[in-house]
């Protein structure tokens, strides 16, 4: 379990940094999306946007105008998941959202990045195209972060609606349904917030786990390295149209 003063002194510096310069016409900051959604922690936004900083640093998804956020620590029969409008500067959606079946019942508390472990996965990850599979439709997801969720592909991790995400069903049996790691939200919500996402805009796992936090390459910004590479990648295959690599599930 985390060390409280690890998340607590990260997500306090990132804050710092990204806080409002207070004058009209200035970057958007880890203040404004706290504003925006007032409900989610203020710390695990500022890490978010400071990984999706770090990343468009590093030459990808620069043109990203879209930022959702899921805070795994949350109860899985609460809203866990914000996107954001980065540009208009606007809350989208809080909306709920489950996690695998291998990573706990209503709180996630176990992540991979393994085939077959119907985990969820932590981390930055880019968006890619959409398609219909036995799920519906469907939203491709790219992770960016070597070890901890680049197998997301290979893996069919992907955002896609679901009728287990039903909250009011979920309050009897004392949890929401489980994916098998998707990020998996409402079927109302879906086709509309897959379109918001797609195409190379970003969305960001969050989790207390203490590996991660002291590890990533985005959240400690200055040597992502091999990792570029492949999120550069993903973004091209992205925007120029072509399919990536997970076969449609």
């Amino acid at each position: 379990m985390l060390r409280p003063l690890t998340h607590a002194a990260l997500a306090a510096a990132l804050f710092t940094v990204l806080a409002p310069a207070g004058h009209a016409g200035a970057p958007l900051h880890a203040a404004t999306l706290a504003r925006l959604a007032p409900d989610a922690d203020r710390g695990v936004l500022a890490l978010a946007l400071g990984a999706m900083r770090c990343a468009q640093n590093h030459g990808i998804a620069m043109d990203a105008e879209r930022l959702a956020v899921i805070d795994y620590r949350r109860p899985s029969l609460e809203p866990r998941l914000w996107v954001f409008d980065l540009t208009e500067r606007k809350l989208l959606y809080e909306e709920h959202v489950a996690h695998g079946q291998g990573s706990g019942h209503n709180f996630a508390r176990r992540f991979s990045n393994r085939s077959g472990s119907h985990e969820s996965s932590l981390g930055l990850f880019v968006t890619g195209g959409t398609y219909t599979g036995r799920n519906g439709y469907s939203l491709r997801m790219q992770g960016l972060e070597a070890g901890v969720n680049d197998q997301a592909q290979a893996r069919a991790i992907v955002m896609h609606g679901a009728s287990y995400v039903d909250p009011h069903a979920g309050h009897a049996m004392g949890r929401l349904g489980r994916s098998w790691g998707c990020p998996a939200v409402r079927n109302i919500v879906a086709q509309p917030m897959i379109d918001t996402l797609k195409g190379g805009q970003f969305v960001f796992a969050y989790y207390p786990d203490e590996d991660w936090l002291r590890r990533s390459s985005f959240l400690h910004c200055g040597a992502v390295g091999t990792q570029t590479a492949a999120g550069r990648r993903a973004v091209s295959e992205t925007t120029e149209g072509r399919p990536l690599l997970a076969a449609p599930r």
